[in-house]
């Protein structure tokens, strides 16, 4: 053990960071607050006052270290000595501190060579991962333009499976008619060369058997005659001799002959003439037989005459018989073409489904390569983030490691240079600064880099895909109301900041590729957010005197409504195949769409509803029906909704098990049936009409009825963005609540679906329809006219009129017939609908007189509806849309008037306002052959036969 002797200097102890109390002559004395701190793990020197001391901590001790005082050393001569050995160990202690500094700074070189290695290894691994990601996009790509292009093949492959369909149906009606023509054609030659046959041979057997009477009547007359004569000479000679006897006898009795021989000789005469007389009388009985010989054949042949006229009856019956069975064969060859038509609408049908649901099953599984793409990126993110934090906590390490030796290193060299530390308690600690602030500072590119990633543009074909694959969900529909309250349209321009901000924002090329896509999508929001605000007009809004105010039932007066929609839409997701004809249909002159029921409903086609406030229908959910809705806003359509108001299906039986009790938001009981409804037994009123017997009757006169179902129709204007209203069935209540339902709702355009028979008899249309077209105008009167109605009566009149009876199309006062002659702004023509045509049939248009229909409709006041069958499936596009713009030219609104010149068997002709004249029919006509129309007329249509239309120049 080594011996330190110190003088009135209390010891500090390093290890135990506290002062030793040192005892002199036998007394513990305490340290003052000045301390000295080791310098050296084994050594340490201690100066105070001008005594020194040396302390020795044997290498074997666990304890405090040893303090042997020797009040003796005070002396000058050891003072020396001791500066001697302090200086020699401070030269040991310095060159101790030189090895220490080399080694740390070996250490400190290792640890950069590994940072450095840490750093290549994440900027590595980020390569790996960005490579991966860029592979991971390009097969994303690949596998998008496949489906894509494979979609539009599968498209194409049946829009040509369709059309082919269409070319096969007309070939097989083609080829139909022409083998009932030469069926027919073969069988009425044989059948007039069999008739002609038979006529020729009885006129020949007639004039035989006449040349025959005539010639036996020619001969035995001419024989009667022969014989007459001859007779009558032998009497006339006989009669010369009797007189020449008789003068004889006078002679000889006047000269003495013998009377009695000369009488006896005249009465032998006589017997000869007699005798001669009966053989001519017996000759004359034998002609009268021959004669009536000659009339029996006569007879016969008459009578075989009579039979060949009754054979070529039978002929002709057989004739007729044929028609009739080659007549039904061809109708049973119809069928057979329509049944096959409508097996390959259903195979095409199945193919474009198993097609739709192909590629929806590619679209999942892009979508699960989408999401494993995803996960993949989340997992190497999380594995970079764990990367980085051990990177971190490895440097944080370093950097203790390094600011221990930093201390040491600091307090070696103030020992050094001789520094002493009066009054303060700590030692200073000056940062050098370490790899952490490096990497933490804002401006360092490396952090950036880590955090941020490469920044890359995004190519325009990756954008398309993206704005197909994320379908926009347009924002809340402004209210009309609030829009017809102002005078001028508010303009809310950007500002030119916000402007530059958003043209120049760019999405940050992030790990995640949905999110890049979000981001993506949200720029481009903006992007056309801002277009849609600077492409509005500048000017002040200049209302026409139409447009200050819209009346429910007529609009602007220049609507034409399209129906969008079939009988067979709801098998498909309508509102999604709806959409995208949004542009097509603002293009070809259609103003306003007609929707399918949206509610959820008991039947898939939406008529028998039961939750109302339950969108999510077999036409789509409620997302896309707002979707589609605002497709039809972004091209300024009307959108319709098809409500049904005078029935709906309950969800729960009542105690006695008849279903009378509703569910959903609008939770009615049977107090909301009428009580003459047969089969719910309600607890309402009596019915204000009709009765629909397939479910529960709804009493409009109930206070709570009246007041939901105005809440729901204001929820489907307001929050939906329905414009208007197709009433369903408004037969079954009164049109004194629609009346309230449309002044609540305020709707841009309502219809009524009034549909009652026209007047018939004897299997026959009738001409005078004025009941019917009444009852049509007391329902719109009873609304207060603020809803239209379909114009049944025009549909019917229209299904005869068509075919050569055109003079149906004027009314005794020489107007329209039905109620566009009455009543024309709430009239809304139509030639056919989901009821009438489509799959149900139950009143089908006749299809060769489509053209003519719509031309009449099109040209006509009135609102027309036009059905989707007809503009997309019956090839009849180009023609309406032609009819629509004729429309447009003339100025043809609901209230324009109508003058006819002609209504007869042969054709139709009217003069629609001043600027449009119109002909339906086969007779020749034109402007200038007509003395009562003035102006210079050109044609604009020219159909032949079927319709022309001239606009005033």
């Amino acid at each position: 053990m080594e011996i330190i002797t110190v003088a009135h200097a209390p010891l500090w102890c390093a290890p135990r960071k506290r002062w030793l109390p040192i005892m002199v002559a036998g007394n513990c004395w305490e340290p003052p607050a000045t301390k000295v701190t080791f310098v050296s793990k084994r050594k340490s020197v201690f100066m105070r006052n001008g005594f020194h001391a040396s302390v020795f901590k044997s290498d074997a001790s666990q304890g405090e270290p040893e303090v042997v005082v020797d009040s003796n050393s005070l002396s000058s001569d050891n003072e020396l000595s001791q500066s001697k050995i302090a200086l020699s160990e401070a030269r040991s202690i310095q060159e101790t501190i030189e090895k220490d500094r080399d080694r740390l700074v070996e250490e400190l070189a290792q640890s950069e060579v590994k940072q450095r290695e840490y750093a290549s290894i994440i900027e590595h691994n980020k390569k790996l991962a960005i490579a991966e990601i860029e592979a991971a996009k390009s097969l994303f790509k690949e596998t998008l333009q496949g489906s894509i292009s494979e979609k539009f093949g599968l498209e194409s492959k049946l829009v040509l499976e369709k059309q082919e369909a269409v070319e096969l149906a007309v070939q097989v009606e083609k080829l139909a008619e022409l083998a009932f023509q030469q069926a027919t054609s073969h069988l009425l030659e044989e059948a007039h060369l069999r008739v002609s046959a038979a006529e020729t041979a009885a006129a020949e057997a007639v004039h035989h058997i006449e040349e025959q009477i005539r010639h036996a009547t020619e001969g035995t007359i001419s024989s009667i005659l022969d014989q007459s004569k001859q007779a009558i000479c032998k009497a006339l000679f006989a009669a010369g001799q009797a007189s020449n006897h008789a003068e004889k006898a006078v002679s000889t009795s006047s000269g003495g002959n013998n009377l009695l021989d000369e009488i006896a000789a005249v009465r032998s005469q006589n017997l000869g003439l007699q005798n001669a007389i009966s053989g001519l009388e017996s000759k004359l009985l034998v002609a009268e037989r021959g004669i009536e010989r000659l009339k029996v054949d006569l007879e016969q042949v008459v009578a075989q005459a009579k039979a060949s006229d009754s054979r070529a009856s039978v002929a002709e019956k057989a004739f007729a018989d044929l028609e009739e069975l080659t007549r039904k064969h061809s109708s049973k060859r119809e069928e057979e073409v329509k049944l096959l038509m409508d097996k390959m609408k259903e195979e095409a049908a199945e193919r474009e489904n198993a097609s739709s649901k192909a590629f929806k099953v590619k679209l999942e599984g892009i979508m699960a390569a989408v999401d494993a793409a995803k996960e993949t990126a989340h997992l190497k993110d999380q594995a970079y983030e764990r990367r980085v934090t051990a990177l971190q906590r490895s440097l944080r390490a370093s950097e203790s490691v390094m600011e221990a030796w930093r201390q040491k290193a600091e307090i070696a060299q103030s020992i050094l240079d001789g520094e002493r530390s009066t009054g303060e308690e700590n030692v200073p600690y000056l940062s050098t600064g370490g790899r952490i602030d490096l990497l933490t500072d804002d401006d360092s590119q490396k952090w950036k880099l880590l955090a941020e990633g490469p920044r890359r543009e995004i190519p325009e074909w990756l954008t398309r895909r993206i704005r197909t694959i994320f379908p926009k969900f347009p924002p809340r529909k402004a209210n009309i109301a609030e829009a017809l309250s102002v005078n001028s349209l508010s303009l809310n321009l950007p500002k030119p900041e916000e402007v530059w901000s958003i043209a120049q924002e760019k999405p940050r090329d992030m790990g995640v590729l949905v999110d890049h896509f979000i981001e993506k999508e949200v720029i481009e929001k903006k992007r056309k957010a801002l277009e849609r605000a600077l492409e509005r007009k500048t000017i002040k809004w200049q209302r026409t005197p139409e447009e200050i105010k819209l009346e429910p039932g007529t609009g602007t007066g220049r609507e034409i409504v399209f129906q969008g929609f079939n009988w067979e839409s709801c098998r498909w997701r309508w509102y999604m195949e709806l959409a995208p004809k949004a542009k097509d249909l603002s293009q070809s002159g259609i103003t306003a769409v007609w929707f399918p029921p949206p509610t959820e409903s008991v039947a898939p086609q939406g008529y028998m509803p039961s939750d109302l406030y339950n969108l999510n229908s077999s036409y789509g959910s409620i997302e896309e029906l707002k979707h589609c809705i605002e497709e039809m806003h972004n091209q300024d359509l009307l959108a319709l909704g098809d409500v049904v108001l005078n029935h709906r299906c309950a969800q729960k039986q009542s105690p006695n098990g008849v279903w009378n009790i509703f569910g959903g938001k609008l939770a009615w009981g049977p107090e909301a049936i009428v009580c003459d409804d047969p089969n719910f037994q309600g607890c309402g009123n009596p019915s204000t009409g009709d009765i629909f017997h397939a479910a529960p009757n709804i009493d409009h006169s109930q206070d709570f009825v009246r007041r939901d179902i105005k809440e729901w129709l204001n929820w489907l204007r307001n929050d939906i963005g329905f414009d208007g209203w197709r009433l369903d069935f408004v037969r079954g209540f009164a049109g004194v609540y629609v009346k309230e339902y449309i002044e609540a709702s305020n709707p841009a355009f309502a219809i009524g679906e009034y549909w009652d028979s026209l007047a018939y008899e004897g299997g026959n249309l009738c001409y005078n329809q004025d009941a019917h077209r009444q009852r049509i105008v007391n329902w719109i009167n009873a609304t207060g006219g603020t809803s239209s109605a379909f114009d049944v009566t025009t549909k019917g009149i229209l299904h005869s009129a068509l075919h050569n009876q055109y003079w149906r199309l004027i009314d005794p006062q020489g107007k329209p017939t039905g109620v566009m002659g009455w009543w024309a702004s709430r009239a809304v023509t139509f030639l056919e609908n989901h009821d009438t045509g489509s799959t149900q049939g139950h009143w089908p248009f006749p299809r060769e007189k489509l053209g003519q229909g719509y031309a009449y409709i099109l040209t006509h006041p009135g609102t027309p509806v036009i059905f989707y069958d007809h503009f997309y499936d019956f090839g009849l596009r180009d023609t309406i849309t032609e009819l629509i713009e004729a429309r447009r030219r003339a100025g043809i609104h609901c209230r324009s008037a109508v003058k006819i010149y002609h209504a007869n068997n042969e054709g139709y002709v009217a003069k629609v306002d001043e600027s449009l004249v119109m002909k339906l029919g086969h007779f020749d006509w034109n402007p200038s052959k007509e003395n009562n129309l003035d102006g210079t007329w050109q044609k604009f249509v020219d159909r032949g036969s079927d319709y022309q239309i001239w606009l005033r120049q």
